[in-house]
């Protein structure tokens, strides 16, 4: 394990130079490919309301329909893996700005957020020219219903209160879906919305569908962590994630499987992160629900470059662990973390190590917190990589993505978008 003390400035490479000002203003935040995909949707719904003014009322209902059903799609996890199957089938050999670009194939939620609020503006107009009688009235109920659901997901409300937006989410969209169906059927519909809505539904009770109480096995080698391992006949791709909860109808928490390489099942690394993981931690149940379908996550991307390197914090390694396991790409690993072996156990950093032999494994206990973009920069430039992949939190994440991207580095790691 290479475990290094705070480097001094002198011996400390040097970071590239930003890039110049225009290409430096499309690597901002407020200009990332989530927000993008946000404003392809708004200008295309721009372009139709253009094009067809003035609009029928049948026709307000079938741009509502559409975009909304739009946000429910792009999020079903057969969706999400065929989004990453077809951005990540690209060559090594094509340009690295292609390669670069279909790397942020996970900012796919620009598509929600974009559908989500332009469904809503539709059925605003929609519910404002309907005639006053059933379907007018429940109209202005399912509008309600997606105000709130609107509100309670922006950022403010999410970040402070996850718990509440979720269950909001989650029983509001079911509201809300019982309701377009309640208001579709009021008003004579053709076989193109019952169609479509039956699609919607369909793809929200997939997951439920598959909702299931399995066993568990749990190994606790500090208070601040556990590793979960699963074996209930089903072994998912590495880079995938699985959602579990205690309370089904109350609460999930998704965390990044870990198979093994020839064996069956797979585990994950639950860190102490708030109540439900504290209390998970500290209880060590026995058996737990899971549902849906083990989906593609963003370090998925890697197999778009010929080398890259994983940047993790913490648990963070959980993530980046199948990947350097499966060693599909070559990588190299920097993560800082406390005191390594007594927080995640033996086993667990000999099984990192006896992979990434080169590993640059901070002790952040000793030598404290480390600049994380110079780091990333230079496994990056010594390893000869082509993308950086970062496992952290939101705060550090975000810097070191955005620390290198704006160096002209391709980047990557996580939004919290949902």
């Amino acid at each position: 394990m290479t475990t290094s003390p705070p480097r001094a400035p002198a011996d400390a490479g040097e970071l590239p130079p930003l890039l110049p000002a225009p290409r430096r203003l499309l690597k901002h935040p407020r200009l990332m490919h989530y927000n993008r995909l946000a404003a392809l949707v708004f200008a295309a719904n721009a372009a139709f309301l253009w094009a067809g003014w003035p609009l029928a009322t049948r026709t307000l209902g079938h741009a509502a329909l559409a975009n909304l059903a739009l946000a429910v799609l792009v999020r079903q996890q057969y969706v999400v893996n065929l989004l990453f199957r077809l951005a990540t089938s690209a060559p090594t050999h094509w340009p690295l700005k292609v390669r670069w670009t279909l790397g942020k194939v996970y900012h796919f939620g620009g598509l929600h957020v974009g559908g989500a609020l332009a469904g809503t503006a539709w059925f605003l107009a929609l519910t404002i020219t309907t005639p006053n009688g059933p379907p007018r009235t429940v109209g202005w109920a399912l509008l309600t219903l997606l105000a709130l659901i609107v509100a309670t997901a922006l950022p403010p409300f999410r970040s402070r209160h996850h718990d509440h937006f979720e269950k909001i989410h989650r029983f509001g969209g079911w509201a809300a879906l019982a309701l377009f169906w309640t208001r579709t059927l009021l008003s004579s519909p053709g076989p193109l919305e019952v169609g479509v809505l039956a699609l919607v539904t369909f793809s929200v009770a997939l997951p439920w569908l598959r909702l299931r109480k399995v066993g568990v096995r749990l190994e606790r080698p500090s208070s601040h962590v556990v590793l979960a391992r699963f074996d209930h006949g089903e072994t998912p791709f590495a880079g995938s994630s699985t959602a579990i909860s205690r309370s089904p109808l109350r609460e999930w928490h998704s965390f990044a499987n870990v198979p093994a390489p020839g064996e069956s099942g797979f585990r994950l690394t639950i860190s102490r992160a708030g109540d439900w993981t504290g209390s998970f931690i500290d209880d060590l149940p026995d058996r737990v629900w899971v549902k849906g379908i083990t989906t593609a996550g963003v370090a998925n991307i890697e197999v778009l470059f010929r080398k890259v390197v994983y940047v993790a914090t913490g648990s963070g390694i959980g993530p980046c662990l199948p990947h350097l396991l499966a060693a599909e790409v070559p990588s190299r690993l920097v993560w800082a973390t406390r005191d390594p072996r007594a927080t995640y156990g033996d086993a667990l950093v000999d099984e990192i190590l006896a992979v990434q032999p080169h590993a640059l494994v901070w002790d952040t206990s000793r030598h404290g917190k480390p600049d994380m973009v110079r780091l990333a920069h230079d496994a990056w430039r010594d390893f000869g990589a082509e993308a950086v992949i970062c496992i952290s939190n939101k705060r550090l994440t975000w810097q070191v993505v955005h620390g290198l991207e704006r160096r002209g580095i391709p980047a990557y790691g996580a939004i919290w978008d949902s």
